[in-house]
């Protein structure tokens, strides 16, 4: 099995209609400043590999960038790192606080399972995760939504629109339609931001028999 980089996770998810963050990759810091300016500041760094899985707990994330002095500085401290194949990802500075996660996985029992869980940064004391075999229709990705335990810390919060639930059935039923590919092993977006009402993934990590 073979995980591949999160640009090519993106790309994934992306050509299959799944929201994700504006983002770009680039070679060098100059580049990597040129599509930071384009997508705009605040924005986020990141180091991508295919070698690369989990970036945050390697110190291979910086988050909110506002300046390009301080991403031209972050963009050189994340390439020392000498990573085999590597390249930096820009991607934008998504503004929702409350957070989602999705995926696929394949169980050596069931099969092919969609999954849905509450995100952030309680989501390991929260636990809330709930899983449907896949495919999916409109009727199991509701049901999906309803079954979680802390559906109420998704509806209207602080000023913030609720959970798009039409949205979310939308890309759960998508989830469940990627496992039509075979080659497809695992797919996990973590986080997915709430952004006016929206999930939105911004990050995504895909997990292949072999690769691209």
């Amino acid at each position: 099995m073979t995980t591949v980089s999160e640009s090519e996770s993106r790309l994934i998810i992306e050509e299959a209609g799944i929201p994700v963050s504006k983002w770009k990759v680039a070679d060098t810091p100059d580049e990597a400043l040129n599509a930071a300016r384009e997508i705009g500041f605040p924005n986020v760094l990141k180091l991508n590999a295919s070698s690369i899985a989990h970036k945050t707990e390697q110190g291979f994330v910086k988050i909110n960038l506002k300046t390009e002095s301080d991403f031209l500085t972050a963009s050189k401290e994340l390439l020392e790192n000498n990573i085999p194949e590597s390249n930096l990802l820009i991607t934008e500075m998504l503004s929702g606080s409350r957070e989602i996660i999705a995926g696929m996985i394949r169980d050596p029992q069931f099969g092919p399972c969609v999954m849905l869980g509450f995100g952030g940064i309680l989501a390991e004391a929260v636990a809330d995760v709930e899983f449907r075999l896949a495919p999916v229709n409109s009727y199991d990705a509701r049901d999906l939504i309803s079954s979680l335990r802390t559906r109420n810390l998704l509806e209207d919060f602080r000023g913030e629109e609720a959970l798009n639930i039409e949205a979310t059935i939308d890309l759960l039923i998508k989830l469940g339609e990627l496992a039509d590919n075979k080659q497809i092993v695992s797919i996990d977006l973590n986080p997915l931001i709430i952004v006016e009402g929206i999930p939105v993934a911004a990050d995504a990590l895909v997990e292949l028999k072999g690769g691209i």
